[in-house]
């Protein structure tokens, strides 16, 4: 790996210097419980951006508020750019609800700096990882490139929401009124993970749909003594539905047409993947799983990464708190997800599986659906803008060569830009796969907090030269 050059270590030095200033400010920008999708904290979530545009507004940005039918979005302009390159960063303030909360060791939105089993210190709060400590590395870069500099090596714009855990409404919207405002030459993501000690740029991420499923047989709940057996179970047939989803000698969805312009992923990049993970333990060991159980003849890395996938988010009906209940249900219900794939259509497979799930009605029980979104998936090519330089950047500052890397998981916002801005989206993150996001006792490294404003810095130096 090269060195720091001479223009570069002030700046490295002063992150360095003003870490603990640094992680007081996230500290305060987590204590915000800027919960999107549970109305009595709408206050907060307002609450969240402004403390974003207070920052912004201080490091010499042009900071708007804008009012959308759900959260606030933020969107900000250097007041003085510099010629050259224009990069979008994009990133989100709300956070998942805290349930269950008894599992937490400490209070979700009072941040510690802990100790972990293996030494190393850790911030611990909601929000930590997903996505506040992301979004103040690429702040705190900012911070100390103007106390060192004064100037910005690159044309920054900022583009923050409040929606990204409860589907993002209104980002879409947002994006299309206002894509001459945003449109740049790379958007910059920081909501992914890295490996452990090895930066990572993620290339490929897969889309979703989600789905809410009411199916009711009799008219309300029944005593199971005296209708069992006689009266339909909305439970036991919920299941059996959903069950019937997924063949079970070889993990494929069956939905007609689901794997319809799905292509087998290079072989070339199947083999680096092996090298990333080279069994299936390696990646489900950490979860406590070693056998995955999707598609014969992928490992789980490829089930998760470029393969597509139906799963049960959850289900509830009847009696389940304490104590004993003899119930027999009137109505079941079941949340579920696809994740896809480059080449599907979220709305062709809607409409796949509610047809499978009405052909599956028997007589006497009706169902109702309620779409909870959709995305396609998107990919990136190798000689996107920005993305040499910043593998290169990456690699200097964590002194190991960064990788690409797929993910399972959905960032619309990625696609969005794509389609709507017209430009490529860089995803780089530090987060690590144990940093239990939407999970009690969320954390994030602080390893990844200061090596992360330090890989920003580097960053957005080398985008400065960016012919790859």
């Amino acid at each position: 790996m090269t060195s720091s050059s001479p223009s570069l270590a002030p700046v490295l030095e002063q992150a360095d210097r003003t870490l603990d200033a640094a992680l007081e400010r996230l500290f305060t920008f987590l204590r915000i419980p800027s919960i999107s999708t549970q109305p009595e904290h709408a206050d907060d979530c307002r609450r969240a951006a402004a403390w974003l545009r207070d920052q912004l507004d201080e490091l010499g940005f042009d900071v708007t508020l804008h009012a959308t039918p759900g959260h606030p979005i933020l969107v900000a302009h250097d007041r003085t750019p510099p010629a050259g390159p224009h990069v979008l960063f994009y990133g989100h303030y709300d956070v998942q609800p805290v349930d269950p909360l008894n599992l937490w060791d400490s209070g979700p939105f009072e941040p510690k700096l802990v100790t972990g089993t293996n030494g190393a210190k850790r911030i611990v709060a909601r929000g930590a990882s997903d996505d506040k400590g992301q979004v103040m590395t690429f702040i705190e870069a900012i911070r100390a490139i103007r106390a060192t500099t004064g100037t910005m090596p690159v044309r920054i714009s900022l583009l923050i929401e409040g929606e990204e855990e409860c589907g993002g409404p209104s980002l879409v919207p947002f994006m299309d009124s206002h894509r001459d405002e945003l449109r740049a030459d790379v958007g910059l993501i920081c909501d992914t993970a890295m490996l452990p000690g090895v930066p990572a740029v993620t290339t490929t991420l897969r889309g979703m749909l989600g789905e809410e499923i009411h199916l009711r047989c009799a008219s309300r709940d029944l005593h199971s003594g005296v209708y069992g057996n006689a009266a339909r179970n909305p439970a036991e047939l919920l299941c059996g539905i959903l069950s019937s989803i997924r063949d079970g000698e070889t993990g494929r969805v069956v939905l007609p047409g689901f794997y319809t312009g799905v292509e087998e992923p290079p072989a070339a990049l199947r083999a680096r993947w092996r090298e990333i993970a080279p069994d299936d333990a390696t990646f489900l060991g950490e979860v406590g799983l070693s056998v995955p159980v999707g598609e014969k003849g992928y490992t789980a890395i490829e089930q998760t990464w470029c393969r597509p996938s139906f799963e049960i988010n959850g289900i509830s009906s009847g009696y389940t708190g304490e104590g004993f209940k003899t119930v027999l249900p009137g109505e079941a219900v079941a949340k579920v997800s696809f994740r896809l794939v480059a080449g599907q259509d979220p709305v062709h497979i809607r409409q796949a599986f509610c047809a499978h799930v009405r052909a599956m009605l028997p007589a006497d029980c009706t169902v109702t659906f309620t779409p909870c979104g959709g995305s396609t998936a998107s990919a990136l090519p190798d000689d996107a803008f920005g993305l040499q330089p910043t593998l290169r950047a990456l690699g200097d500052e964590w002194n190991t060569p960064a990788v690409t890397i797929g993910c399972g998981g959905s960032i619309p916002v990625a696609g969005d830009m794509q389609r709507i801005l017209g430009m490529p989206a860089l995803l780089v993150g530090f987060a690590l796969d144990d940093d239990r996001a939407h999970s009690p006792n969320e954390k994030y490294e602080l390893t990844s907090f200061h090596k992360g404003m330090r890989s920003w810095v580097r960053i957005l130096h080398a985008m400065v030269r960016h012919d790859g």
